[in-house]
C-alpha cells in the first residue's frame, strides 16, 4: 500500500486526516448536500415554468417536454461511470468539476436565446449533476464512521427527500418573485451564486485523499450499462409525447443490454480487472441488492405521486403552482423532521427503521388519497394535511435509512459506483413513476365516469402499490437480519479499515 501523500497547496486538510476523522468534515458535508440539493431540486423546480419557456421562447410541446425529461436522462446515464471515476481519479476532484460545469451550465440555461439551446444547455447540466450525485454518498462513506455515518446519511435522505418534495413551491416563489415575461430565467440563474459559494468553500474544506494506481476505465462496461439504462428510461421520458406508445421495443432491448453488461462485468472481474460495476457489491455485500430494489420501488411511487397531486390540485381545484405546492408542505416538513432523527437511530434499529418508515408512508399517503376522493370543495386539502405529514414522517425514515443499509457494508474504495448505481435503480424507478401515474390519472378522467377525485385516488392508490412491494423486501431483509444477527459482526467491522491510497 503506498502511503498518503500530504496534497500540495492551500486547502483542504492532509490526505491522513481524509478517513472518518478530519475535524472539518462537518463543515465538508454542508458543501456536498448544498450541491446535491440544487442537481436534485433542477429535476422538478423547472416544471412549474414550462409554460412560460415555452411562449417565451415560441416552442413546441415537444421540444420543451426536453427541457424536463433531457436533464432526467442525462442524470441518470452518468451515475454510475461518473462513480467509479471518482473511485478511481478522487471524488473532491470529481466533485468540484462537476459542481463549476454545474454552475457554468445553468448560466448558459438561463441565458439561451432558443429552446434548442437551452435543451443543449439542460443536457449537458444534466451531465454535471448526476456526475455530483455518486460523489456525495461516497465522500459521507469516505469522512465518516460508525453513529456519525448514520446522522450523516440522515442529513443527505433529508436532502433528497425536502428537494423533490418542495421543487414547485421554491419553483413557484421564484416566478412570484421573479414576475415578468423573462422571469422564468432565475430558475436557472439561481444556481450560480450558490453554486459558485458552494465551490469556494468545497476547495477549501473537501478532504484531500491520495491516489493510487489507476485502472483504465470499462469503456464497454459504459456502452452496455449506458445503452440499458438509455433503452428503458427514453420512452418514459417522453411518455406525454408518445414515446411509450413509438419507442415500446426499446423496452425489449434495454433488458439484453443490462444482461450483457451483467455478464461482461463478471467477465472482467473474473480476469483480475477493474470492472465498472464489481459483481461481489450485487452477489456479496450484504443489504447492497435488496437495498437498491427497496429504493428503485419506492421511488415508483414517490416520484410520480407528487405529479399526480400536482395535476389533481392545479387541473381539477384551480390552484397556482405555488398554492399546489404548499399544498403538499406537510410532506416535506414530516420528511426531512423524520429523516434527520432517523439518521440518528439506524444504527439501532436497523433495517427496522425502513419497515416502519415505509409503513407510515404507505398509510399516509392511503388515507390522503382516500381524503382527497371523498371529501368535495376546498375542505380536502386541509383535511389531507394531517395524513400528508404522516406519510412524510414515514418517507423520512425510508430514505436515508435505506441509503445507510444499502451501502454500510460496501468497501470505501467502491463507494462511488455502488452509490451511483442505488441511484441509477432510483432514478429509473422515478422515469416509471412519472410517466406512469400521470398516465393513469389522465386515462380515468377521460373515462366516460371519471373525475378529478376519482383520478387522484387511482393513480395515487396505484402509486402505493410499489410501495407495498418495497414493504414486502424490506420486512424480508429485516427477518434474515434478525436471525442472523447473534452470528454477525458488526456492521462497521468487516470493512472499517481504510486505505488512504484508495480514493
Amino acid at each position: 500500500m503506498e502511503p498518503a501523500v500530504q496534497a500540495q497547496g492551500s486547502g483542504g486538510p492532509p490526505a491522513g486526516a481524509a478517513e472518518g476523522t478530519d475535524p472539518r468534515r462537518w463543515r465538508a458535508l454542508w458543501v456536498t448536500l448544498v450541491a446535491g440539493f440544487m442537481s436534485l431540486l433542477d429535476v422538478t423546480i423547472v416544471a412549474v415554468a414550462l409554460p412560460s419557456m415555452q411562449r417565451d421562447l415560441h416552442a413546441s410541446a415537444p421540444a420543451i417536454q426536453w427541457v424536463v425529461s433531457g436533464y432526467a436522462l442525462t442524470f441518470a446515464l452518468v451515475l454510475v461511470p461518473a462513480g467509479r471515476l471518482g473511485d478511481a481519479m478522487g471524488r473532491r476532484r470529481i466533485f468540484l468539476l462537476a459542481l463549476a460545469g454545474f454552475v457554468l451550465c445553468s448560466a448558459a440555461a438561463g441565458a439561451a436565446p432558443t429552446i434548442t439551446l437551452l435543451v443543449l444547455a439542460r443536457l449537458a447540466q444534466g451531465v454535471a449533476a448526476g456526475c455530483l450525485a455518486p460523489q456525495n454518498s461516497a465522500l459521507i462513506q469516505q469522512m465518516f464512521r460508525g453513529g456519525e455515518r448514520g446522522r450523516a446519511f440522515g442529513m443527505f435522505g433529508a436532502t433528497v427527500g425536502i428537494s423533490s418534495a418542495v421543487g414547485p413551491v421554491v419553483g413557484g416563489l421564484i416566478l412570484m418573485l421573479a414576475d415578468g415575461p423573462q422571469g422564468w430565467r432565475w430558475i436557472f440563474y439561481v444556481n450560480v451564486p450558490v453554486g459558485a459559494l458552494a465551490l469556494l468553500l468545497g476547495v477549501r474544506l473537501l478532504p484531500r485523499v491520495a491516489c493510487g494506481r489507476r485502472a483504465p476505465l470499462d469503456l464497454v462496461g459504459v456502452v452496455l450499462l449506458g445503452c440499458g439504462v438509455l433503452s428503458l428510461m427514453l420512452p418514459l421520458v417522453l411518455a406525454e409525447a408518445g414515446g411509450v406508445r413509438r419507442l415500446w421495443w426499446l423496452f425489449v432491448i434495454g433488458p439484453a443490454f443490462l444482461v450483457a453488461f451483467a455478464r461482461w462485468e463478471r467477465r472482467v472481474a473474473t480476469r483480475k480487472g477493474q470492472p465498472l460495476l464489481d459483481p461481489a457489491l450485487v452477489t456479496s455485500t450484504r443489504g447492497y441488492a435488496i437495498g437498491a430494489a427497496i429504493g428503485a420501488l419506492y421511488f415508483v411511487g414517490f416520484s410520480g405521486v407528487w405529479l399526480v397531486f400536482a395535476l389533481f390540485f392545479q387541473n381539477g381545484q384551480h390552484y397556482s403552482p405555488l398554492r399546489s405546492g404548499l399544498a403538499v408542505t406537510p410532506f416535506a416538513i414530516g420528511s426531512a423532521t423524520a429523516a434527520f432523527v432517523a439518521g440518528r437511530l439506524v444504527e439501532r434499529l436497523g433495517r427496522l427503521l425502513t419497515v416502519c418508515g415505509l409503513a407510515g408512508a404507505i398509510l399516509g399517503l392511503g388515507c390522503a388519497v382516500l381524503v382527497l376522493w371523498r371529501v368535495p370543495g376546498e375542505n380536502a386539502v386541509w383535511y389531507a394535511a394531517p395524513a400528508l405529514f404522516v406519510g412524510g414522517i414515514g418517507s423520512g425514515c425510508v430514505i436515508s435509512p435505506n441509503i445507510t443499509m444499502t451501502l454500510r457494508d460496501v468497501p470505501v474504495r467502491m463507494a462511488g459506483a455502488a452509490g451511483g448505481a442505488l441511484q441509477t435503480a432510483q432514478r429509473l424507478g422515478g422515469a416509471v413513476g412519472t410517466a406512469v401515474l400521470p398516465g393513469l390519472f389522465y386515462l380515468v378522467l377521460d373515462s366516460r365516469h371519471g373525475s378529478f377525485r376519482t383520478a387522484v385516488a387511482v393513480a395515487v392508490g396505484c402509486g402505493i402499490a410499489p410501495i407495498v412491494c418495497a414493504f414486502v423486501l424490506a420486512v424480508q431483509d429485516w427477518l434474515r437480519d434478525h436471525r442472523s444477527r447473534p452470528a454477525a459482526s458488526p456492521p462497521e467491522v468487516s470493512h472499517s479499515h481504510t486505505h488512504a491510497s484508495q480514493c
